[in-house]
């Protein structure tokens, strides 16, 4: 079977195009694509959380999640308390 690897950053990606045995799993994969996964929060398959051991299919986009940057909500909060100017007006 034939899946996508892919660790993405704001302005660039890195994709690995690999060909799996049947079962392989999502770790398999991250194994083989030899990608820097060492600062991976997690990962995902088309964008829905998967873990490690999950099986994958013929086509499918495996994704490691970078860690947040900054936490949603008080990023929220730090917008809202600078007015409306702060939307990049």
């Amino acid at each position: 079977m034939r899946v996508q690897v892919v660790l993405a950053w704001p302005h660039r990606q890195q994709v690995r195009e690999l060909s799996l045995e049947d079962g392989a799993t999502v770790g398999d994969a991250v194994r083989l694509a030899g990608l820097p996964a060492r600062d991976v929060a997690g990962y995902a398959v088309y964008g829905v959380a998967a873990q490690a051991g999950q099986r994958l299919r013929d086509g499918d986009r495996v994704e490691l999640l970078r860690p947040l940057q900054a936490d949603p909500k008080e990023a929220r909060r730090r917008r809202a308390a600078g007015g409306a100017g702060a939307r990049g007006r």
